[in-house]
């Protein structure tokens, strides 16, 4: 059992090392706020540029994918299970904020973790 996990690992971690291309649409902040039992997801507008990088609408500067960033959300979803939080933001709001396919089946597997580990009284960390 233990080998099947790591090989599922495994793949995990070489997937999460591809080249994605960003969604024109913007991008989410995930995390969970354990008191109310809550699965958070903040949404950021962006603008994708000529090199493919995600950059700031109002400023034009490159968003970076590993530091802290002082911008302000357009809106917060907010749902008990990720199911409800898909419903929220894929069905409910029009235009949805996501254009992209790929980045919509990213963002279920990462609430999907998000529910696991609130579930579970575990640490999650956004992939």
């Amino acid at each position: 059992m233990d080998l099947i996990v790591e090989n599922l690992a495994a793949i995990d971690d070489k997937l999460s090392q591809r080249h994605i291309d960003l969604d024109p649409g913007g991008y989410f902040i995930i995390y969970l706020d354990r008191d109310a039992g809550l699965i958070y997801a903040k949404h950021f507008t962006n603008v994708i540029d000529d090199r493919g990088l995600a950059v700031d609408p109002e400023t034009g500067k490159v968003i970076p994918a590993r530091e802290k960033v002082e911008r302000t959300h357009t809106t917060v979803f907010s749902a008990r299970t990720a199911k409800e939080l898909c419903v929220k933001i894929f069905e409910e709001t029009q235009p949805s904020p996501v254009t992209q396919l790929n980045h919509a089946a990213y963002l279920g597997r990462e609430f999907v973790r998000a529910e696991v580990a609130l579930v579970k009284e575990q640490e999650y960390v956004q992939d």
